[in-house]
């Protein structure tokens, strides 16, 4: 049977990992992993209530997302928000390389700051972890120094800059994030096009055989699940090779079919709407609109 460790506050992760050391901050923690002794008795799954950010080259336990497994053997980074759940197992292997770094920081923390606007934009926080950052040891170098400025501001005496000084460093950690997932894109072109093309004829065919009459329109949990990613990796994905996201490239194609049912058939204009899945008209009207620069009583009457 397997354990579930929910951690309330950022102490919680010290006395999971059985640190013995002082607590600089109530909020947010950097943890060293070559000083933990990690290993887990049987499955365990753990959830948190603060943001975490865990990179390491070697995983003495086995982790976990959805029943997929993470290889952390070349230097991968997971980024998770809040509440989500990560898996570990016992199976153990020994490595004298073990290293790597967490990043724990509560929503308090940043909560009437910029940053916490800005939060929803770092959309790796909604990956899975199958989709994990893989980074090159310049890339790791830039992270590690990042996280050394927070710990080191975290060992001073807590002074009115305190809190400006690591929630800016925490940004530029993010940011750094965001850039190098841009780099991961980019490198894995050949399977991204992959994707690229899975979507194109799934929607295609989608609208083609009629799906959205029983089915409703597709969402981008649907698209995400039918080429197994998640559906924040999925929308970043496709806006790097496209220049559109998922829900973009659903709307493309809902508006090529709402054109031929205008031109190729006699029914209401709402009555169309209801048929391509919308509960109201003026929604359908709106989004025509929207992508056409004309209204469906317009396309209709010029064409």
């Amino acid at each position: 049977m397997s354990l579930f460790i929910h951690l309330q506050t950022v102490s919680d992760v010290f006395k999971f990992f059985q640190l013995d050391q002082t607590i600089h901050h109530p909020l947010i923690a950097v943890v060293d992993f070559s000083k933990v002794n990690e290993q887990i008795n049987g499955e365990t799954r753990i959830s948190a209530d603060f943001y975490t950010l865990i990179f390491k080259n070697y995983n003495r336990n086995n982790i976990k997302y959805g029943r997929k497994l993470i290889d952390f053997q070349d230097g991968s980074l997971i980024c998770m928000a809040p509440s989500q759940i990560l898996e570990l197992d016992n199976d153990v292997e020994e490595s004298p390389q073990m290293m790597g770094w967490g990043l724990f920081f509560h929503p308090d923390l940043i909560r009437a700051t910029s940053l916490n606007e800005k939060m929803n934009d770092y959309s790796f926080f909604s990956y899975e972890m199958s989709e994990s950052l893989h980074l090159s040891e310049k890339e790791k170098q830039i992270l590690y120094e990042t996280i050394t400025k927070i710990d080191t501001e975290l060992q001073e005496n807590i002074d009115a800059h305190s809190q400006a000084i690591i929630v800016s460093t925490i940004e530029l950690l993010l940011n750094y994030c965001s850039r190098f997932y841009g780099r991961q894109f980019i490198t894995r072109k050949n399977s991204n096009n992959s994707v690229v093309v899975q979507i194109e004829k799934i929607l295609s065919g989608y609208f083609k055989n009629n799906q959205f009459t029983e089915q409703g329109l597709p969402s981008v949990k649907f698209l995400a699940e039918q080429v197994h990613l998640s559906p924040s990796y999925l929308s970043d994905l496709l806006k790097k090779e496209t220049g559109k996201n998922t829900q973009d490239h659903i709307h493309f194609y809902l508006i090529e079919e709402a054109k031929n049912m205008l031109l190729n058939s006699d029914g209401s204009i709402a009555e169309i709407a209801y048929r391509l899945g919308f509960e109201y008209p003026q929604y359908f009207n709106k989004l025509f609109k929207q992508k056409t620069g004309k209204t469906p009583v317009e396309f209709r009457s010029m064409n």
